[in-house]
């Protein structure tokens, strides 16, 4: 179960990452004239809400906490997650590109890394 909240907290939290690396993009009409300390300020802001939840992600998850994942375990079950709500983001909410075929070719790619990482 600790498996389970670890890649929720982490699918959450990356959602407030996008948003905080990539919603002044998304923004720009309403940002473009915002000096970029206020920009710099809004993101971390909403960064503050993507620790709330990557920290206790980690914290549940690693071995070290009771949780089943090593520390390599982590970081490439954050990225793969990371990329998929980025692409999620990305095509649904601020409907910029495409899902095409060389992007399944990289999440195939993915997958078989969490496979080798996860391979005892």
């Amino acid at each position: 179960m600790k498996g389970l909240y670890t890649v929720l907290l982490l699918v959450v939290s990356n959602i407030f990452m996008t948003f905080a690396w990539y919603g002044n993009i998304k923004m720009a009409d309403t940002t473009k004239s915002w000096p970029l300390v206020f920009v710099i300020l809004a993101s971390w802001a909403i960064a503050l809400f993507e620790y709330s939840f990557m920290v206790p992600a980690n914290r549940i998850g690693h071995e070290n906490f009771g949780g089943p994942f090593s520390l390599v375990q982590l970081k490439v079950i954050q990225e793969v997650v990371s990329l998929t709500v980025f692409m999620i983001i990305t095509i649904k909410v601020f409907k910029m590109g495409t899902f095409s075929w060389n992007h399944l070719i990289g999440f195939g790619f993915l997958i078989l890394a969490v496979y080798f990482i996860f391979k005892k």
